[in-house]
């Protein structure tokens, strides 16, 4: 019997990933600083008229080639929906993104975890309450990296 949030169960991916390691170096897509969307101003310079990507803090580190699949050429704010505090914020901070910063697009990246689809929802909250509307895609993936789920709103 399995007891509590299923994202906080253990998994132990070790047999299989072991002799997968490469020696070969990716280079970092990342645009800005700060990422964390508390710290975050929507209306930095390269906020405007970007492509935006809100991801779900565990979601880097299970999708191998994060950077030049999702991250390349857009500008980020990572999250956790379980973890983090005052999350009214970051409703408000979309919503500058799409009103005041005049975002192009909005692609939300979030695990299969049920608590990862808070970030969802906050943007949806976001984007319902922006007078701007902007396309938003949402990507769910499984713990081990894989796309189970892509999708336009």
């Amino acid at each position: 019997m399995i007891e509590g949030c299923p994202g906080s169960r253990m998994a132990d991916f070790r047999e299989e990933t072991e002799g997968e390691a490469s020696t070969a170096k990716v280079g970092s897509q990342l645009r800005q600083w700060p990422i964390q969307m508390h710290l975050i101003t929507p209306t930095a310079p390269y906020f405007q008229g970007a492509d935006v990507v809100l991801a779900a803090d565990c979601v880097a580190y299970s999708y191998g080639d994060f950077h030049n699949d999702f991250l390349k050429g857009k500008s980020l704010g990572v999250a956790c929906p379980k973890l983090d505090v005052q999350q009214e914020v970051y409703v408000e901070k979309i919503k500058g993104w799409i009103d005041d910063a005049k975002i192009n697009t909005l692609t939300v990246i979030i695990m299969q975890v049920p608590c990862c689809g808070g970030l969802l929802r906050l943007a949806e909250e976001a984007a319902k309450a922006a007078s701007r509307k902007v396309p938003i895609k949402y990507i769910v993936l499984s713990l081990k990296g894989e796309v189970l789920q892509e999708e336009w709103l």
